[in-house]
């Protein structure tokens, strides 16, 4: 980094960029410019750091751009929104390879293009810490966004994804391993049901969250905003082989990784009972009167979730 600079990595990272068909103004200028059609702009932002969010030698500098892409676009999915552009910000060693950068932004495009969205901007800075913090704007398309209050009595709780992959693999990396592969790769990339959130909010979902820090945890978030209760049910999840097999050499309850474990970036919903739910949405619990989330009926001892200050 050091040997280029900043302005000559920010020429060989924007020229790396396609825009997208929201992009008005790309890089180049003092902002870029995003067509809101909707008139109303989805925002969130989403920061990484090296050693605490991922590590260099457990994926590739791609792989981490995935990441950081995916973390902000399910937010916005979450709303019901459609991912329009992302902003980001480096901060990185002056010592670290060019290339890596480069990869980087050639993961944070690929995500972002998944969902049609482009990378329009951001920034460059020197660290001792390598961060890359991410800014996520979406358009709703004229429907009301879909907030964490809305659940009522008598509601389905429905996911949309994948969920206790990302968590298995990063339990696998931990202990020093590199298989199974799907396990990993899931971790490594997340594998977003981005479409999932828009659908939602076009169905009639009265609340929706991002699974990011845990299902368990993040419904809390939904119980409390909402003033409910929340009962998951345990046989609404299949554990696959090689979770079950990972779960068994690790000594793990592979539950402990569905029920608590976050990056997937599954989308979990409620809906009306009268919401006929198409397939990419399976039905996992309900929504009562009361207060916190249980697990069939009753309180879960295990753990519920990621907190970054306990």
């Amino acid at each position: 980094m050091a040997g280029i600079g900043e302005f000559g990595l920010i020429g060989r990272v924007t020229a790396r960029l396609s825009m997208g068909p929201t992009t008005v103004l790309g890089p180049g200028d003092d902002a870029a410019v995003v067509a809101a059609p909707d008139g109303r702009v989805v925002a969130c932002t989403d920061v990484l750091v090296d050693g605490r969010h991922f590590r260099r030698d457990w994926g590739s500098a791609r792989d981490v751009g995935h990441r950081a892409a995916a973390a902000n676009l399910a937010d916005v999915a979450a709303m019901g929104a459609v991912p329009t552009a992302l902003l980001v910000a480096l901060c990185m060693p002056a010592d670290l390879e060019a290339s890596w950068a480069e990869e980087l932004a050639d993961g944070l495009a690929a995500e972002a293009a998944t969902v049609g969205a482009s990378v329009v901007g951001g920034d460059m800075s020197s660290s001792p810490t390598l961060t890359i913090a991410v800014t996520a704007l979406g358009d709703l398309g004229g429907r009301a966004p879909v907030v964490r209050s809305g659940a009522r009595p008598g509601d389905v709780l429905a996911l949309a994804g994948r969920i206790g992959y990302a968590a298995a693999g990063l339990t696998v990396l931990s202990r020093g391993f590199r298989t199974p592969r799907l396990l990993v790769e899931a971790y490594r990339r997340p594998n977003v049901p981005y479409p999932a959130g828009p659908q939602a909010a076009q169905l009639g979902a009265t609340s929706m969250i991002d699974v990011s820090d845990g299902l368990l945890a993040d419904l809390g978030h939904v119980a409390r905003a909402s003033g409910v209760a929340i009962d998951v049910r345990r046989d609404a999840f299949e554990v696959p082989r090689q979770m079950a097999d990972a779960a068994q050499a690790l000594g793990v309850d592979a539950y402990t990784w569905i029920l608590a474990g976050g990056e997937d970036h599954a989308l979990a919903a409620t809906f009306p009972p009268t919401v006929a739910l198409p397939p990419q949405w399976r039905p996992i619990g309900t929504v009562t009167d009361g207060v916190g989330v249980t697990v069939d009926g009753g309180a879960y001892d295990g753990p519920r979730g990621w907190d970054h200050f306990r």
